[in-house]
């Protein structure tokens, strides 16, 4: 009987409680679904960036010999066109890179195998080892220890 002359007493008082936790609940949902919808912007954002970057390769012949395992950059020095392009595709890495490291979204599966794979063929690695000492330490680490596996 006392819970309930005091709930009587109080009421207002619990009415308010109940409100502020209510709020605090859903608050918590809203930025819950709210940092899901940025995880999903933020991956739209870059994959766009990603195709944009990998468009050029194939809209432009010359710069085939990026890919080639057997290219000759002895022999047939990189072009500049090459080297932008090698550029490009790391700044872009790089942005890619601080974004996991922030958490605005997962490092995506084939990752390491694709860092490892592109950077294993002559153009890249030969325009990597010229840029590296040009990047954030963090940013080389990340790189070093990931193209190596």
């Amino acid at each position: 009987m006392e819970v309930f002359a005091w709930a009587a007493h109080h009421w207002l008082d619990l009415l308010q409680s109940a409100g502020i936790i209510g709020g605090l609940f859903f608050t918590a949902t809203s930025l819950r679904i709210d940092a899901r919808a940025r995880h999903v912007a933020n991956l739209l954002t870059l994959t766009e960036h990603h195709r944009n970057i990998w468009t050029s390769l194939y809209q432009r012949p010359e710069l085939a010999r990026v890919l080639d395992e057997r290219a000759d950059v002895e022999q047939n020095p990189i072009t500049g066109a090459e080297e932008l392009f090698v550029l490009l595709l790391v700044l872009h890495l790089s942005s890619a890179q601080e974004a996991i490291k922030q958490g605005m979204f997962l490092a995506p599966d084939g990752l390491r195998k694709d860092i490892h794979g592109f950077f294993s063929r002559p153009i890249p690695k030969a325009v990597w080892e010229r840029i590296k000492p040009l990047q954030d330490q963090d940013f080389v680490r990340f790189v070093e220890e990931w193209r190596s596996k």
